[in-house]
């Protein structure tokens, strides 16, 4: 009997003491508390507009029956266990979080906007102290919140992330770059030994890079490419993957590329070299039109009797009360278009007067053509330069210098070491005496108090005779300053490393522009201006002041004597500068084309030749027959 007894003791211990063990840790592991037990009704219930409801966040119970969580948890210390609820990692997640807890801060904030109708962005930022439970936790949870609170207020839904993700977006050229890296990799291997060394290879390299070549054609993007590029692509890289199997000698490739990147650096500066010297040989040269033009005119001219080639209204050439333009100009068609916007703005064109010189290889043919193209009421005289005896070169030292045999050599011997490397500088522009003309207006005009000076590469848009009353205030020269730029400024015109330049005058004076000026001839005489720039042509015969031009003698002439205009009266740079600002040249009274890209030549800017050729009739009988078109 008490063995029997031993007995049941024994099994008590063995079989029921580790059931009520087990049993009292289940019960303290999933009892919720009171507080938490409060904290899930208050997340899963609330009232909206006096309607009870519940949230998805988490799934109700019945009692009947335990709904299956929503999601399944994957975390890091619990992946190898894929059933995992969310009930658990919620509870695990509480635990953890003592001092903040991620899902009541998501939740509260949700249920806030909700209540009061706001439809602001909820910002879900990281929060780098939680494990990475708590984060996918978080996630899930913001996720079920946005679809919950979607059906309260469809009209707004709530945003979960702002960051917005933009994909790259691939360059329209994209393919066309990779096969020009295609064939500059085949010439690369056409070159190297190992390479060579393999005929069969060399063969399909080279009809590799014919088909390459065949498809890039002149694309400049993807889509100008055929419809078998890809494949052509596909084709060269799959040789060139053989050609790295054959040269595997990484130092041989990287010398042969920087000896090609050498010769292209020194192929691209001979070409730009070339480049220059073409557009000033472009800018040089008269367009077989403009060439024929004035032969034609010229024959024109000498069929005419002596009566036919005189012009009306001589007896205004001389009278001080109108308004005179200088025009010095060897170009019949520029001439035209000055002569023709200027009257075409004038609100009395009977009051104009100009007076174009030329020189004699044109003179008739200028002569003809105002005679069969008269300014309608306004007046005009052309001369020709050689009729003025007194221009010698005993009295203009620019005249001695650009016949002398030094300056021949300088313009026409360019193979010599002392030959200027600059080619603006060897215009042949600068051998013609008209254009040092601007600086003997007062002999040539003896009779005239003010004069407005007009380059031939201008067009005007607005009445000029506001500047014939402005009041130069004992200054000689009108003119727009242009120091806008730094290359504007003196020190870019004339040479201050001469003590002469370096004493008399500023480095950083500012710079003003010819082709459009207004000349007191009055103040000249009294000043004697012209004695003035005598003076510095003959200091300057070895061409040591300054390079050769009008506007550095201008400045030096005309230092401390010229009087600033307004800008809108002469805009600059359409004929170099392709981005004058567009209300500029609106607003400009006149436009000047200064630089190689004149309207009347093929390189002139496309964009700007519009304002200049609306002024040029090509119905003209003349202009057709020397196929003179826009």
């Amino acid at each position: 009997m008490n063995t029997r007894k031993l007995v049941l003791v024994l099994l008590c211990i063995t079989v029921i003491a580790p059931i009520v063990l087990f049993t009292d840790r289940f019960s303290t592991t999933f009892n919720v508390s009171p507080s938490k037990h409060e904290f899930v009704e208050d997340l899963t219930a609330f009232t909206v507009g006096g309607d009870s409801s519940h949230l998805n966040l988490l799934p109700q119970e019945s009692s009947t029956s335990l709904k299956e969580p929503i999601r399944v948890v994957y975390s890091q210390a619990s992946r190898k266990h894929k059933s995992a609820r969310v009930l658990s990692a919620t509870n695990e997640a509480v635990d953890q979080s003592q001092t903040a807890n991620p899902i009541r801060q998501v939740t509260d904030l949700n249920l806030s906007q909700t209540v009061t109708n706001n439809n602001d962005e909820v910002k879900a930022s990281d929060h780098q102290n939680f494990d990475n439970d708590s984060r996918v936790m978080e996630t899930n949870f913001i996720q079920e919140s946005a679809q919950t609170s979607g059906q309260f207020d469809k009209r707004k839904p709530t945003k979960i992330n702002n960051e917005k993700r933009t994909e790259p977006t691939a360059m329209p050229d994209a393919r066309v770059r990779e096969l020009k890296d295609q064939l500059v990799r085949a010439r690369v291997y056409l070159s190297l030994p190992a390479a060579r060394n393999n005929p069969s290879f060399i063969r399909e390299l080279r009809l590799r890079v014919k088909e390459v070549t065949r498809a890039l054609s002149d694309a400049t993007k993807d889509s100008d490419l055929p419809k078998n590029a890809y494949e052509r692509l596909k084709g060269m890289e799959q040789t060139l993957a053989k050609g790295r199997e054959i040269q595997d000698d990484c130092a041989a490739v990287v010398k042969k590329l920087r000896a090609m990147l050498h010769s292209t650096e020194e192929q691209l500066r001979v070409h730009k070299k070339q480049a220059l010297f073409l557009s000033q040989l472009t800018a040089k040269t008269l367009p077989k039109g403009l060439h024929c033009l004035p032969l034609r005119l010229t024959n024109e001219y000498y069929t005419l009797n002596s009566s036919q080639q005189e012009f009306p209204n001589q007896e205004k050439l001389e009278d001080p009360r109108l308004i005179h333009y200088a025009l010095f100009s060897d170009n019949v068609l520029a001439a035209a278009v000055v002569v023709n916007s200027t009257i075409t703005h004038a609100k009395h064109p009977s009051n104009h007067v100009f007076h174009i010189v030329t020189d004699r290889l044109n003179y008739a043919a200028m002569r003809m053509w105002f005679i069969v193209n008269p300014p309608g009421k306004a007046s005009i005289q052309v001369q020709n330069i050689d009729e003025y005896r007194w221009l010698n070169s005993s009295y203009s030292p620019v005249l001695n210098q650009l016949g002398s045999q030094s300056m021949i050599d300088y313009y026409f011997r360019t193979h010599r070491a002392n030959s200027d490397s600059n080619l603006k500088f060897r215009n042949p522009k600068y051998l013609s005496i008209l254009n040092h003309l601007r600086f003997y207006l007062p002999e040539i005009f003896p009779k005239l108090k003010k004069v407005l000076f007009l380059d031939d590469d201008i067009v005007v848009q607005n009445d000029l005779s506001g500047l014939w009353s402005l009041d130069l205030k004992g200054n000689v020269n009108g003119a727009v300053e242009t120091c806008g730029e730094t290359f504007h400024r003196f020190d870019r015109y004339l040479n201050f490393s001469n003590p002469l330049i370096s004493k008399n005058f500023d480095p950083h004076a500012c710079g003003w522009a010819y082709g459009m000026n207004v000349f007191d001839l009055e103040e000249w005489r009294r000043q004697n201006i012209t004695e003035v720039y005598h003076t510095w042509q003959n200091l300057n015969h070895d061409r040591q002041l300054w390079k050769l031009g009008t506007l550095p003698p201008g400045l030096i002439t005309f230092w401390k004597r010229t009087y600033t205009l307004d800008r809108r009266w002469h805009v600059l740079g359409l004929g170099y500068n392709p981005h004058v600002n567009p209300r500029d040249i609106e607003r400009a009274a006149v436009v000047h084309y200064n630089g190689n890209m004149k309207p009347w030549l093929e390189i002139g800017i496309p964009k700007y030749r519009n304002f200049w050729t609306k002024y040029v009739d090509y119905d003209n009988v003349y202009l057709r027959e020397c196929n003179i078109n826009p």
